[in-house]
C-alpha cells in the first residue's frame, strides 16, 4: 500500500481510495467497537450541536467563526466547536452521568501530518467518578483499536508502543525532571502562579535556549514538544500526569497539591491521543481562569473570543464529573500504521489554501 501526502487533493482517485480503503474499514471497526463498549458501561450517547457561541475559552485553541442571520435580517458571529465540552457539561447539569460524543469537530491554524482542521473527536464523561478512571477508559480504547486491526503494535513512523503492557504514568514535573533537567515545580506557585525568570534560569542551566520574550507558558511548550513528547508512549503507553495548575484551564486542582491540577495527556509513539480531567464545576474560579486566557489570547493573537454565559451558569449545577477528550483519527493512525491522519479520513478537508 503507497500513500502519500497529495491524497487529500484527490481522495476520489479510484486507486487512492482503494489503496485508502482497507483503513477506513478498520476505522469503522473501531468505531463500532468502542460505541459497544460504551453501551456495555452504559453509557447514553449524545449528539450536540456544533453551532456554538463560543468555540472555547483557551489562549492557543482557534475557533472557526461565522454569522447567524436571524428572521430580522440581523447578524450573530458564532462558532463551529473546538470539543462538544461546553454542551456536554450542560447536559450533565441537567442530570445525565454517563454521556459520550462520537462527532466532528473543528480547529483553525492546525493542518499536518497528525492535524486536520476538522477531525473526529471521542469525548465522554463520568458523574462522581476519580479521573484516574478515564485513564482505564482511554487504554482500553487503544487495546480495542489494535484488536480490531489485527496488530498486536502500535505504530507512527519508526515509533511502536504495545497497548497490552502496563501503561507508565509519570506527571510533568516528573518528565521534565527525566528528559529535560528541569525543576518545573521550581517555577511555580499555587493557583496557577508562574516565574518565568526561574523557568529561564532552568533552561539555561539545563543548556536549552529560548527567545527573550518568550512567557512562562511559552518555555514550557517548547519543553514538552523538543525535550519531552519525543520520549513519551515509546515501547508502552505513557500516561502524562498532573499538569502545572496554569495550564489546566478547566480542571480541578489537585488535592495533595495546588500547584498542580487534575489534568493528563494520554500518549502512545510519542503522539498524544487524548487530555482528560477531574473537572472543574466552580464557575467563579471557571470564569478568572476564562479572563486570563482570553487576556493571553489577544496579546498573542490579537483576538479573543466571547465567554459563554449559559455554560458558566450550569457549572453551578453540575455535579462533580471526570471527563476526557480522544482524537479518534489519530488512534486509527497507530493502529493502521498510516503516515498521515488525511489516510484515515474518509473525505479529508481540501489542502487548497491551507
Amino acid at each position: 500500500m503507497s500513500l502519500s501526502a497529495p491524497s487529500a487533493r484527490r481522495w476520489w482517485d479510484r486507486q487512492i481510495h482503494a489503496d485508502r480503503r482497507p483503513l477506513l474499514l478498520t476505522r469503522n471497526r473501531i468505531q463500532a467497537a468502542i460505541r459497544g463498549w460504551l453501551a456495555e458501561e452504559g453509557f447514553i450517547e449524545v449528539d450536540t450541536a456544533a453551532l456554538q457561541v463560543s468555540p472555547g475559552n483557551e489562549a492557543h485553541l482557534h475557533g472557526f467563526r461565522t454569522t447567524a442571520i436571524g428572521h430580522d435580517g440581523m447578524g450573530r458571529d458564532m462558532y463551529l466547536h473546538t470539543s462538544p465540552e461546553f454542551a456536554m457539561k450542560k447536559l450533565l447539569a441537567a442530570g445525565e452521568e454517563r454521556i459520550a460524543s462520537f462527532g466532528h469537530v473543528w480547529r483553525n491554524r492546525e493542518r499536518g501530518a497528525l492535524h486536520s482542521p476538522e477531525f473526529t473527536m471521542l469525548e465522554w464523561y463520568r458523574v462522581g467518578a476519580a479521573y484516574t478512571v478515564m485513564m482505564s477508559d482511554c487504554v482500553a480504547f487503544l487495546r480495542l483499536a489494535a484488536r480490531e486491526a489485527g496488530v498486536g503494535e502500535l505504530r507512527f513512523r519508526d515509533r511502536i508502543c504495545d497497548p497490552c503492557l502496563e501503561p507508565e504514568r509519570l506527571s510533568v514535573a516528573e518528565a521534565f525532571a527525566r528528559y529535560a533537567g528541569i525543576d518545573l515545580l521550581a517555577t511555580t506557585g499555587p493557583g496557577g502562579m508562574t516565574d518565568a525568570a526561574a523557568f529561564s534560569a532552568q533552561m539555561r542551566a539545563a543548556g536549552l535556549t529560548h527567545s527573550p520574550d518568550d512567557t512562562w507558558s511559552d518555555m514550557l511548550s517548547k519543553v514538552l514538544v523538543t525535550c519531552v513528547e519525543p520520549h513519551l508512549g515509546r515501547g508502552r503507553i505513557t500516561i502524562l500526569d498532573r499538569y502545572p495548575a496554569a495550564e489546566a484551564a478547566l480542571a480541578r486542582p489537585a488535592v495533595d497539591d495546588p500547584r498542580v491540577a487534575e489534568r493528563f495527556e494520554v500518549y502512545a509513539c510519542g503522539v498524544e491521543i487524548a487530555n482528560g480531567f477531574g473537572e472543574l464545576t466552580d464557575p467563579a474560579e471557571q470564569r478568572r481562569r476564562f479572563d486570563i486566557e482570553m487576556h493571553e489570547k489577544a496579546r498573542v493573537y490579537g483576538e479573543s473570543y466571547p465567554l459563554d454565559e449559559d455554560f458558566l451558569d450550569a457549572l453551578s449545577d453540575m455535579p462533580p464529573a471526570s471527563g476526557i477528550a480522544l482524537g479518534f483519527d489519530r488512534v486509527v493512525m497507530l493502529a493502521t500504521g498510516a503516515p498521515r491522519i488525511d489516510d484515515v479520513i474518509w473525505t479529508p478537508v481540501s489542502e487548497t489554501g491551507l
